[in-house]
């Protein structure tokens, strides 16, 4: 199945039409005609199948003939991580988090963070891009940028967990996470969090983890943690 995306479509729509470039590509490459069935998500857990109208490359049209709701997951996953030096490793963590299950993604700018600049629209694409590929119709939220010190005083979920390198006592996050509950966690820069942003963020209720033995890259340890939660939340 492929998997077409559009955030406008409602649960009591009964036609839809696709935008300029989406139409050249169902009539054009696709090779998709009249009568040929095709799926499209909202993002928000519907899946949408639609019988096509019309060949045109300049705008298709669909009538909905079929509306099915996938519930979420009964736990919340969400990864605030630092932006990387290279913006195509971050993109790369999105993508992936994307695939194996997230709820928030939140760009936090730490101390020691060496990207400040931040483009969530592009973000946004590699996600929608990311969800149909492994067609989710649950996609995940990005949030708009925040500092470190302004994200560890909102009032978050419950599970609220920072991982860093630093030697101090730690858990390990496989083995804390039990049963099916709301996770947050931060994940670093390349140079870590300061010891100051640890600090404070142990004094508002953050637990430090660790992810394991070896040192990983920033986008490397919020996808092993996004694994990890997800894959402890089955069983």
């Amino acid at each position: 199945m492929q998997l077409f995306y559009n955030s406008e479509l409602k649960s009591t729509d009964k036609n839809f039409c696709f935008d300029k470039k989406e139409s050249r590509h169902i009539n054009k490459v696709l090779r998709k005609k009249i009568g040929d069935i095709i799926f499209v998500t909202n993002g928000f857990g519907y899946l949408f199948e639609g019988e096509i109208e019309t060949e045109s490359h300049l705008e298709c049209k669909v009538k909905i003939t079929n509306v099915k709701y996938s519930k979420p997951n009964d736990y919340k996953i969400h990864l605030a991580v630092s932006p990387t030096k290279l913006n195509d490793r971050y993109e790369w963590f999105i993508e992936k988090a994307s695939e194996i299950g997230v709820d928030f993604i939140t760009p936090i700018i730490c101390k020691h963070s060496e990207r400040k600049i931040i483009k969530e629209h592009r973000y946004k694409k590699v996600i929608a891009a990311a969800c149909k590929q492994s067609l989710k119709t649950h996609f995940p939220i990005l949030e708009s940028t925040i500092s470190f010190k302004d994200f560890v005083k909102k009032d978050l979920f419950n599970n609220k967990y920072i991982a860093h390198c630093k030697k101090t006592v730690k858990s390990s996050l496989n083995k804390i996470i039990t049963g099916k509950k709301n996770i947050l966690i931060m994940i670093g820069p390349e140079g870590d969090f300061s010891s100051d942003e640890i600090e404070l963020a142990e004094k508002l209720g953050f637990k430090s983890v660790s992810l394991g033995s070896s040192r990983l890259r920033t986008e490397t340890a919020a996808v092993v943690a996004c694994h990890t939660i997800n894959l402890r939340n089955e069983k």
